[in-house]
């Protein structure tokens, strides 16, 4: 017995070719490792619950002289504190992270010269930057925190 191919039995074959194509590219983003859809922090809900203590580490560093800032140079990500704070009391850490691919994330303890803190160019991948400084001086907590396209 031959099938008669007519406009109806075209629309089918099409639907179902059409279906087994998003079919196979849904199945296929979800099972590769290359799309990975993780979260940006794996400590999502405790990161919440600090978020008072954020607010007032910002609001402490709004009462500063002058707050700290960063430039990009040939070296490097330059963080610079104000200079009316001796360097030797400040201790802390920065905290770099990437939105689009946590493995370049990193955390560095502060060690400064000359009210600068300097993070290798080779360290940072151009793109966006969530930069995070948590810093005390003096018993006193400050934050930083910026979006910056390095």
């Amino acid at each position: 017995m031959i099938m008669k191919f007519n406009w109806g039995t075209g629309i089918v074959i099409a639907f179902i070719a059409f279906i087994s194509f998003i079919m196979y590219f849904v199945i296929n983003m979800n099972m590769s490792d290359k799309y990975d859809t993780s979260l940006v922090r794996e400590d999502y809900y405790e990161a919440e619950l600090e978020l008072q203590n954020d607010i007032d580490k910002e609001n402490n560093s709004k009462t500063l002289e002058s707050n700290l800032s960063w430039k990009r140079t040939d070296k490097g990500l330059e963080i610079s504190f104000p200079e009316s704070l001796d360097t030797d009391k400040i201790t802390g850490k920065v905290f770099l992270y990437r939105p689009s691919n946590k493995q370049v994330d990193f955390e560095t303890a502060i060690s400064l010269s000359n009210q600068n803190l300097l993070i290798p160019d080779k360290r940072l991948l151009d793109g966006r930057w969530n930069i995070r400084v948590d810093w005390q001086y003096n018993g006193k907590s400050y934050l930083y925190k910026k979006e910056i396209t390095y």
